[in-house]
């Protein structure tokens, strides 16, 4: 996959410093690690088994690299947006890989005045298959009404 751009004012706050901040600290690396730590465990939340999963977090230009192997490739691209939907992370360098390769979806950048019905007639011509949309997203996105600009959604195949 490569290398993805997220908006970096969007999405979950969970770091506690701005990436600035952290590149300017003298103990750099112990919060690059916490940060690396955090988007980690927000990975779990989701529902995703991070055992096979190493996570860094480069303050310098805002980047996380994900590597390990994921059981497939939906779950591969649901852990790079859990690590891009994260505030004040720009890309994510994805060096995943997949035991079981199947089709990847394609990404979308949220834009003011969208929702998941208009998405979904652009990419499928057909407005009232938004609920692939929302399926390929959560548990990130936790209604079919809460969709935020800036944020990247994965846009699923359809079987």
């Amino acid at each position: 996959m490569g290398l993805l751009s997220f908006f970096k004012d969007a999405g979950e706050k969970l770091l506690g410093h701005k990436p600035e901040e952290v590149a300017a600290a003298p103990n750099v690396e112990e919060l690059q690690n916490a940060a690396a730590d955090a988007i980690k465990t927000y990975v779990g939340t989701q529902g995703i088994d991070t055992s096979g999963l190493t996570i860094a977090f480069d303050a310098a230009s805002s980047a996380v690299t994900v590597s390990g192997e994921a059981p497939d490739q939906a779950t591969r691209e649901k852990i790079v947006l859990c690590c891009g939907n994260v505030k004040d992370v720009s890309n994510v360098n994805d060096n995943l890989t997949v035991a079981a390769a199947t089709d990847e979806s394609q990404w979308y950048d949220v834009v003011s005045g969208d929702n998941l019905s208009k998405i979904s007639k652009q990419f499928y011509g057909d407005p009232n298959k938004y609920q692939a949309i929302f399926e390929a997203n959560k548990p990130m996105l936790k209604s079919v009404d809460l969709i935020y600009p800036g944020q990247k959604l994965r846009i699923p195949p359809l079987s």
